[in-house]
Protein backbone atom coordinates (compact mmCIF):
# COMPACT_ATOMS: atom_id res chain seq x y z
CA UNK A 1 0.00 0.00 0.00
CA UNK A 2 1.11 3.58 -0.66
CA UNK A 3 2.06 5.18 2.67
CA UNK A 4 1.54 8.93 2.37
CA UNK A 5 1.97 11.77 4.83
CA UNK A 6 1.33 15.51 4.59
CA UNK A 7 4.39 17.67 5.13
CA UNK A 8 5.47 20.82 6.89
CA UNK A 9 7.26 22.22 3.86
CA UNK A 10 10.04 24.72 3.92
CA UNK A 11 9.22 27.57 1.53
CA UNK A 12 10.70 30.90 0.56
CA UNK A 13 9.57 33.58 3.00
CA UNK A 14 6.42 35.45 1.96
CA UNK A 15 8.39 38.50 0.84
CA UNK A 16 10.48 36.36 -1.52
CA UNK A 17 7.43 34.35 -2.58
CA UNK A 18 6.39 37.32 -4.68
CA UNK A 19 9.57 36.79 -6.74
CA UNK A 20 9.17 33.04 -7.11
CA UNK A 21 9.64 33.05 -10.88
CA UNK A 22 13.23 34.17 -10.23
CA UNK A 23 13.83 31.57 -7.50
CA UNK A 24 12.51 28.35 -9.06
CA UNK A 25 14.52 26.17 -11.47
CA UNK A 26 14.16 23.22 -13.85
CA UNK A 27 14.82 19.74 -12.45
CA UNK A 28 18.48 18.77 -12.09
CA UNK A 29 18.48 16.38 -15.06
CA UNK A 30 16.76 18.69 -17.56
CA UNK A 31 18.34 22.06 -16.77
CA UNK A 32 20.74 23.04 -19.56
CA UNK A 33 24.20 24.50 -19.05
CA UNK A 34 23.01 27.85 -20.41
CA UNK A 35 20.04 27.86 -18.04
CA UNK A 36 22.37 27.10 -15.14
CA UNK A 37 24.63 30.04 -15.99
CA UNK A 38 21.65 32.40 -15.86
CA UNK A 39 20.12 30.91 -12.70
CA UNK A 40 23.42 30.87 -10.79
CA UNK A 41 23.52 34.66 -11.09
CA UNK A 42 20.71 34.89 -8.53
CA UNK A 43 22.28 33.94 -5.17
CA UNK A 44 18.89 32.84 -3.79
CA UNK A 45 17.77 30.65 -6.69
CA UNK A 46 17.02 27.04 -5.75
CA UNK A 47 19.49 25.85 -8.42
CA UNK A 48 22.20 26.37 -5.79
CA UNK A 49 20.64 23.52 -3.80
CA UNK A 50 19.60 21.18 -6.62
CA UNK A 51 22.69 21.54 -8.86
CA UNK A 52 25.34 23.16 -6.63
CA UNK A 53 28.55 24.38 -8.21
CA UNK A 54 32.05 23.06 -7.57
CA UNK A 55 33.72 19.70 -7.00
CA UNK A 56 32.22 19.47 -3.51
CA UNK A 57 28.91 21.06 -4.42
CA UNK A 58 26.95 18.99 -1.93
CA UNK A 59 28.96 20.52 0.93
CA UNK A 60 28.38 24.00 -0.44
CA UNK A 61 24.66 23.28 -0.62
CA UNK A 62 24.74 22.01 2.98
CA UNK A 63 26.13 25.33 4.21
CA UNK A 64 23.64 27.24 2.09
CA UNK A 65 20.63 25.36 3.47
CA UNK A 66 21.76 26.12 7.01
CA UNK A 67 22.32 29.77 6.15
CA UNK A 68 18.97 30.22 4.37
CA UNK A 69 17.12 28.72 7.32
CA UNK A 70 18.95 30.76 9.94
CA UNK A 71 18.47 34.01 8.00
CA UNK A 72 14.76 33.35 7.41
CA UNK A 73 15.09 33.04 3.65
CA UNK A 74 13.41 29.64 4.01
CA UNK A 75 10.62 29.27 6.58
CA UNK A 76 8.90 26.04 7.62
CA UNK A 77 5.11 25.92 7.48
CA UNK A 78 3.42 25.60 10.85
CA UNK A 79 1.02 22.79 9.93
CA UNK A 80 1.44 19.66 7.80
CA UNK A 81 -0.27 20.19 4.46
CA UNK A 82 -1.21 18.69 1.15
CA UNK A 83 0.05 21.09 -1.53
CA UNK A 84 -2.20 21.25 -4.56
CA UNK A 85 -0.35 21.82 -7.80
CA UNK A 86 -1.98 22.64 -11.18
CA UNK A 87 -0.03 23.15 -14.39
CA UNK A 88 -1.71 24.99 -17.28
CA UNK A 89 -0.05 24.56 -20.68
CA UNK A 90 -0.44 24.37 -24.43
CA UNK A 91 1.31 22.07 -26.85
CA UNK A 92 2.78 23.61 -30.03
CA UNK A 93 0.05 24.62 -32.47
CA UNK A 94 -2.75 24.37 -29.89
CA UNK A 95 -5.04 27.22 -28.87
CA UNK A 96 -6.87 25.49 -26.05
CA UNK A 97 -5.18 25.48 -22.67
CA UNK A 98 -4.71 22.13 -20.95
CA UNK A 99 -4.49 21.58 -17.19
CA UNK A 100 -2.69 18.82 -15.33
CA UNK A 101 -4.03 18.56 -11.78
CA UNK A 102 -2.19 17.01 -8.88
CA UNK A 103 -0.91 17.40 -5.33
CA UNK A 104 2.38 17.14 -3.48
CA UNK A 105 2.83 14.96 -0.41
CA UNK A 106 5.38 12.64 1.18
CA UNK A 107 5.44 8.97 0.25
CA UNK A 108 7.39 6.18 1.89
CA UNK A 109 10.33 5.26 -0.32
CA UNK A 110 9.69 1.54 -0.47
CA UNK A 111 11.95 -0.90 -2.30
CA UNK A 112 11.09 -1.57 -5.93
CA UNK A 113 10.56 -5.24 -5.06
CA UNK A 114 7.62 -4.33 -2.83
CA UNK A 115 5.77 -3.15 -5.96
CA UNK A 116 4.09 -0.22 -4.26
CA UNK A 117 5.92 2.31 -6.42
CA UNK A 118 6.41 0.92 -9.92
CA UNK A 119 9.32 2.09 -12.06
CA UNK A 120 9.66 1.82 -15.81
CA UNK A 121 13.19 3.05 -16.58
CA UNK A 122 16.77 2.11 -15.88
CA UNK A 123 18.91 4.73 -14.15
CA UNK A 124 22.40 6.12 -14.61
CA UNK A 125 24.56 5.11 -11.64
CA UNK A 126 26.56 8.34 -11.36
CA UNK A 127 23.37 10.42 -11.27
CA UNK A 128 21.93 8.32 -8.43
CA UNK A 129 25.14 8.58 -6.41
CA UNK A 130 25.18 12.34 -6.91
CA UNK A 131 21.62 12.63 -5.55
CA UNK A 132 22.48 10.45 -2.52
CA UNK A 133 25.47 12.66 -1.68
CA UNK A 134 23.30 15.76 -1.91
CA UNK A 135 20.47 14.30 0.18
CA UNK A 136 22.88 13.10 2.85
CA UNK A 137 24.60 16.48 3.09
CA UNK A 138 21.63 18.86 2.94
CA UNK A 139 18.84 16.72 4.47
CA UNK A 140 16.45 18.49 2.14
CA UNK A 141 14.55 17.67 -1.06
CA UNK A 142 14.36 20.53 -3.53
CA UNK A 143 11.90 19.11 -6.05
CA UNK A 144 9.22 16.42 -6.15
CA UNK A 145 9.35 13.34 -8.30
CA UNK A 146 6.19 12.66 -10.35
CA UNK A 147 3.93 9.69 -9.63
CA UNK A 148 0.71 8.52 -11.26
CA UNK A 149 -2.23 6.84 -9.54
CA UNK A 150 -5.49 5.43 -10.87
CA UNK A 151 -8.75 6.89 -9.54
CA UNK A 152 -11.50 6.51 -12.11
CA UNK A 153 -14.06 8.21 -9.82
CA UNK A 154 -11.75 11.26 -9.46
CA UNK A 155 -12.57 11.55 -5.77
CA UNK A 156 -9.81 14.02 -4.92
CA UNK A 157 -10.35 16.52 -7.73
CA UNK A 158 -13.22 18.47 -6.04
CA UNK A 159 -11.02 19.10 -3.01
CA UNK A 160 -8.14 20.22 -5.21
CA UNK A 161 -10.41 22.56 -7.18
CA UNK A 162 -11.71 24.03 -3.91
CA UNK A 163 -8.17 24.69 -2.65
CA UNK A 164 -7.34 26.49 -5.88
CA UNK A 165 -9.90 29.19 -5.07
CA UNK A 166 -7.20 30.65 -2.78
CA UNK A 167 -3.84 29.94 -4.43
CA UNK A 168 -0.53 30.61 -2.68
CA UNK A 169 1.40 31.17 -5.89
CA UNK A 170 0.75 31.71 -9.56
CA UNK A 171 3.69 32.08 -11.91
CA UNK A 172 4.97 31.30 -15.39
CA UNK A 173 7.92 28.93 -15.51
CA UNK A 174 10.81 28.33 -17.92
CA UNK A 175 8.59 26.11 -20.10
CA UNK A 176 5.95 28.81 -20.52
CA UNK A 177 3.72 26.77 -18.22
CA UNK A 178 1.40 28.56 -15.80
CA UNK A 179 2.07 27.06 -12.38
CA UNK A 180 -0.60 27.47 -9.70
CA UNK A 181 -0.03 26.29 -6.16
CA UNK A 182 -2.37 25.99 -3.15
CA UNK A 183 -2.41 24.41 0.29
CA UNK A 184 -4.79 22.14 2.21
CA UNK A 185 -4.39 22.11 6.00
CA UNK A 186 -7.75 20.63 7.09
CA UNK A 187 -6.88 17.34 8.82
CA UNK A 188 -10.10 15.58 7.74
CA UNK A 189 -9.51 16.40 4.05
CA UNK A 190 -5.85 15.39 4.33
CA UNK A 191 -6.94 12.14 5.92
CA UNK A 192 -9.26 11.54 2.96
CA UNK A 193 -6.34 12.02 0.54
CA UNK A 194 -4.21 9.54 2.46
CA UNK A 195 -7.04 7.02 2.70
CA UNK A 196 -7.82 7.30 -1.02
CA UNK A 197 -4.21 6.63 -2.04
CA UNK A 198 -3.51 3.95 0.59
CA UNK A 199 -4.70 0.89 -1.40
CA UNK A 200 -3.21 2.06 -4.69
CA UNK A 201 0.04 1.47 -6.50
CA UNK A 202 1.97 4.48 -7.76
CA UNK A 203 3.55 4.51 -11.21
CA UNK A 204 6.71 6.60 -11.23
CA UNK A 205 6.47 8.91 -14.23
CA UNK A 206 9.53 11.06 -13.60
CA UNK A 207 12.36 11.11 -11.06
CA UNK A 208 13.82 7.60 -11.09
CA UNK A 209 17.26 8.85 -10.00
CA UNK A 210 15.92 10.92 -7.11
CA UNK A 211 13.66 8.15 -5.85
CA UNK A 212 16.38 5.53 -6.16
CA UNK A 213 18.59 7.87 -4.14
CA UNK A 214 15.84 8.21 -1.52
CA UNK A 215 15.59 4.42 -1.26
CA UNK A 216 19.36 4.17 -0.80
CA UNK A 217 19.28 6.90 1.85
CA UNK A 218 16.44 5.17 3.73
CA UNK A 219 18.49 1.97 3.88
CA UNK A 220 21.54 3.92 4.98
CA UNK A 221 19.56 5.37 7.91
CA UNK A 222 17.78 2.14 8.82
CA UNK A 223 19.88 1.49 11.93
CA UNK A 224 19.31 4.97 13.36
CA UNK A 225 16.92 4.75 16.32
CA UNK A 226 14.22 7.39 16.81
CA UNK A 227 11.43 7.91 19.34
CA UNK A 228 8.78 8.82 16.76
CA UNK A 229 6.56 6.40 14.83
CA UNK A 230 7.46 8.21 11.61
CA UNK A 231 11.04 8.35 10.41
CA UNK A 232 12.02 11.31 8.26
CA UNK A 233 14.56 9.37 6.17
CA UNK A 234 11.83 6.93 5.10
CA UNK A 235 9.88 9.55 3.16
CA UNK A 236 10.22 11.14 -0.23
CA UNK A 237 8.65 14.21 -1.85
CA UNK A 238 6.26 13.36 -4.69
CA UNK A 239 3.84 15.14 -7.03
CA UNK A 240 0.90 12.82 -7.63
CA UNK A 241 -1.47 13.03 -10.60
CA UNK A 242 -4.46 10.94 -11.57
CA UNK A 243 -4.20 8.87 -14.74
CA UNK A 244 -7.88 9.53 -15.44
CA UNK A 245 -9.30 12.88 -16.51
CA UNK A 246 -5.86 14.44 -16.70
CA UNK A 247 -3.56 15.75 -19.39
CA UNK A 248 -0.56 13.44 -19.29
CA UNK A 249 1.72 14.18 -22.22
CA UNK A 250 4.85 12.18 -23.04
CA UNK A 251 7.40 13.70 -25.40
CA UNK A 252 10.23 11.79 -27.11
CA UNK A 253 13.82 11.85 -25.89
CA UNK A 254 16.40 11.47 -28.65
CA UNK A 255 19.82 9.80 -28.47
CA UNK A 256 23.23 11.33 -29.18
CA UNK A 257 26.35 9.21 -29.69
CA UNK A 258 29.78 10.71 -28.93
CA UNK A 259 32.06 7.74 -29.58
CA UNK A 260 35.22 8.14 -31.62
CA UNK A 261 36.69 6.14 -34.48
CA UNK A 262 33.37 5.30 -36.09
CA UNK A 263 33.51 5.47 -39.90
CA UNK A 264 30.37 6.30 -41.86
CA UNK A 265 30.77 3.56 -44.45
CA UNK A 266 31.32 0.86 -41.84
CA UNK A 267 28.47 2.04 -39.64
CA UNK A 268 25.96 2.42 -42.45
CA UNK A 269 26.84 -1.01 -43.81
CA UNK A 270 26.12 -2.48 -40.36
CA UNK A 271 22.90 -0.45 -40.02
CA UNK A 272 21.68 -1.66 -43.41
CA UNK A 273 21.70 -5.27 -42.24
CA UNK A 274 18.97 -4.36 -39.73
CA UNK A 275 17.23 -1.32 -41.19
CA UNK A 276 16.07 0.03 -44.52
CA UNK A 277 17.75 3.41 -45.04
CA UNK A 278 16.12 6.29 -46.89
CA UNK A 279 17.82 9.62 -47.38
CA UNK A 280 15.90 12.70 -46.24
CA UNK A 281 18.40 15.33 -47.36
CA UNK A 282 18.47 18.25 -44.91
CA UNK A 283 18.22 17.31 -41.23
CA UNK A 284 15.56 20.00 -40.68
CA UNK A 285 13.14 17.84 -42.65
CA UNK A 286 13.05 15.38 -39.77
CA UNK A 287 11.48 17.95 -37.46
CA UNK A 288 8.15 17.63 -39.26
CA UNK A 289 8.36 13.92 -40.00
CA UNK A 290 5.60 11.80 -38.46
CA UNK A 291 6.96 8.44 -37.38
CA UNK A 292 3.83 6.42 -38.09
CA UNK A 293 5.57 3.14 -38.66
CA UNK A 294 6.61 1.12 -35.65
CA UNK A 295 10.37 0.68 -35.16
CA UNK A 296 11.31 3.59 -37.39
CA UNK A 297 13.75 6.35 -36.42
CA UNK A 298 15.51 9.40 -37.75
CA UNK A 299 19.28 9.34 -38.14
CA UNK A 300 21.35 12.51 -38.34
CA UNK A 301 24.94 12.10 -39.56
CA UNK A 302 27.04 15.15 -40.38
CA UNK A 303 24.85 17.44 -42.54
CA UNK A 304 22.53 14.71 -43.78
CA UNK A 305 19.43 13.03 -42.39
CA UNK A 306 17.93 9.60 -42.97
CA UNK A 307 14.89 7.54 -42.03
CA UNK A 308 15.79 4.05 -40.87
CA UNK A 309 13.03 1.43 -40.74
CA UNK A 310 13.63 -1.86 -39.02
CA UNK A 311 13.53 -5.04 -41.12
CA UNK A 312 10.74 -6.98 -39.43
CA UNK A 313 12.07 -10.35 -40.63
CA UNK A 314 14.89 -9.91 -38.09
CA UNK A 315 12.59 -9.24 -35.13
CA UNK A 316 13.18 -12.68 -33.58
CA UNK A 317 16.82 -11.61 -32.99
CA UNK A 318 15.87 -8.55 -30.93
CA UNK A 319 16.32 -8.96 -27.15
CA UNK A 320 15.17 -12.61 -27.32
CA UNK A 321 15.44 -13.09 -23.54
CA UNK A 322 13.23 -10.06 -22.74
CA UNK A 323 9.50 -10.19 -22.09
CA UNK A 324 7.28 -9.45 -25.07
CA UNK A 325 6.00 -6.24 -23.44
CA UNK A 326 9.55 -4.89 -23.72
CA UNK A 327 10.42 -6.34 -27.12
CA UNK A 328 7.49 -4.44 -28.63
CA UNK A 329 8.96 -1.06 -27.64
CA UNK A 330 10.87 1.04 -30.16
CA UNK A 331 13.51 2.09 -27.66
CA UNK A 332 14.24 -1.45 -26.51
CA UNK A 333 14.84 -2.43 -30.13
CA UNK A 334 16.98 0.67 -30.70
CA UNK A 335 19.19 0.07 -27.68
CA UNK A 336 19.51 -3.66 -28.30
CA UNK A 337 20.33 -3.43 -32.01
CA UNK A 338 22.18 -0.13 -32.50
CA UNK A 339 23.94 0.42 -29.19
CA UNK A 340 24.47 -3.18 -28.06
CA UNK A 341 24.80 -5.32 -31.19
CA UNK A 342 26.33 -2.75 -33.55
CA UNK A 343 28.33 -0.51 -31.22
CA UNK A 344 29.18 -3.09 -28.56
CA UNK A 345 27.75 -1.25 -25.55
CA UNK A 346 26.11 -3.67 -23.14
CA UNK A 347 23.05 -2.48 -21.18
CA UNK A 348 25.26 -1.81 -18.14
CA UNK A 349 27.75 0.11 -20.25
CA UNK A 350 24.92 2.14 -21.76
CA UNK A 351 23.97 3.27 -18.25
CA UNK A 352 27.51 4.43 -17.46
CA UNK A 353 29.20 5.50 -20.68
CA UNK A 354 29.93 9.11 -21.59
CA UNK A 355 29.46 8.15 -25.26
CA UNK A 356 25.66 8.08 -24.98
CA UNK A 357 23.61 11.18 -24.18
CA UNK A 358 19.92 12.04 -24.15
CA UNK A 359 18.32 15.14 -25.59
CA UNK A 360 14.67 16.17 -25.94
CA UNK A 361 15.32 19.21 -28.11
CA UNK A 362 15.47 18.22 -31.80
CA UNK A 363 17.34 21.35 -32.91
CA UNK A 364 19.99 20.78 -30.26
CA UNK A 365 20.51 17.23 -31.54
CA UNK A 366 21.12 18.51 -35.05
CA UNK A 367 23.45 21.23 -33.77
CA UNK A 368 25.51 18.75 -31.73
CA UNK A 369 26.03 16.52 -34.79
CA UNK A 370 26.65 19.26 -37.34
CA UNK A 371 29.14 20.99 -35.03
CA UNK A 372 31.11 17.76 -34.80
CA UNK A 373 30.59 17.32 -31.07
CA UNK A 374 28.41 14.23 -31.52
CA UNK A 375 29.00 11.51 -34.08
CA UNK A 376 25.33 10.95 -34.82
CA UNK A 377 21.83 11.42 -33.40
CA UNK A 378 18.91 9.02 -33.38
CA UNK A 379 15.53 10.77 -33.49
CA UNK A 380 12.80 8.82 -31.71
CA UNK A 381 9.04 9.01 -31.36
CA UNK A 382 7.11 9.28 -28.09
CA UNK A 383 6.01 6.28 -26.10
CA UNK A 384 2.34 5.87 -25.14
CA UNK A 385 1.11 6.03 -21.53
CA UNK A 386 -0.54 2.63 -21.95
CA UNK A 387 2.87 1.16 -22.82
CA UNK A 388 4.45 2.74 -19.73
CA UNK A 389 1.77 1.24 -17.53
CA UNK A 390 2.17 -2.19 -19.13
CA UNK A 391 5.92 -2.13 -18.47
CA UNK A 392 5.41 -0.99 -14.86
CA UNK A 393 2.92 -3.75 -14.17
CA UNK A 394 5.24 -6.33 -15.73
CA UNK A 395 8.00 -5.50 -13.26
CA UNK A 396 10.46 -4.85 -16.10
CA UNK A 397 12.27 -1.62 -16.97
CA UNK A 398 12.88 0.24 -20.21
CA UNK A 399 16.18 1.85 -21.24
CA UNK A 400 17.10 5.01 -19.35
CA UNK A 401 15.41 8.24 -20.48
CA UNK A 402 12.60 6.45 -22.31
CA UNK A 403 9.94 8.95 -21.28
CA UNK A 404 9.71 12.70 -20.93
CA UNK A 405 6.46 13.57 -19.20
CA UNK A 406 5.48 17.13 -20.05
CA UNK A 407 5.32 19.57 -18.43
CA UNK A 408 8.01 18.90 -15.87
CA UNK A 409 7.39 19.70 -12.22
CA UNK A 410 9.24 22.79 -11.01
CA UNK A 411 12.00 22.85 -8.41
CA UNK A 412 12.07 25.37 -5.57
CA UNK A 413 8.38 25.98 -4.91
CA UNK A 414 8.72 23.99 -1.72
CA UNK A 415 11.35 21.93 0.08
CA UNK A 416 10.87 18.75 2.12
CA UNK A 417 13.07 17.90 5.07
CA UNK A 418 14.56 14.54 6.01
CA UNK A 419 15.92 16.02 9.23
CA UNK A 420 14.15 14.14 12.02
CA UNK A 421 13.80 17.11 14.37
CA UNK A 422 12.18 19.23 11.65
CA UNK A 423 10.05 16.30 10.50
CA UNK A 424 8.66 15.31 13.90
CA UNK A 425 4.90 15.74 14.28
CA UNK A 426 2.01 13.68 15.63
CA UNK A 427 0.53 12.44 12.36
CA UNK A 428 -1.98 10.19 14.15
CA UNK A 429 -4.86 12.62 13.56
CA UNK A 430 -4.72 11.99 9.80
CA UNK A 431 -5.45 8.29 10.24
CA UNK A 432 -8.29 8.43 12.77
Amino acid sequence: MAELLPLRAWRYTDELGEQLEKLTAPLFDVVTSKQREILYQNPLNSIHLSVPQGDNGHLTAKKLVKQWKSEGILVQDDLPSIYVYFQYFRLPGEKEERCRKGFIAQIKATDWEEKVILRHENTIVSAVNDRVDLLRATEIQVSPTHGLYEDLAQELEPWMDKAMEKPLYELEDYQGVREVFARITDSAIIGFFLKTLAPKKVILADGHHRLEAAIAYRKEQSEVQISSSWKASDYHLMYLTNVYGNHLEILPTHRLYYGEGLEKETFFKAIEEWFEIRSMGDAAELSNYSFQRKNSFGLVWEDAAYIIKFRQDKFDQVAPSALEVLRQLDLVLLHDVVFDKLLGLSPDQQRNTAFLSFERNFSRCVQEVQSGNAKFAIITREIQLSQVMEVCNSGQVMPQKSTYFYPKALGGMLFATVNQEEFNYDYTQYFS
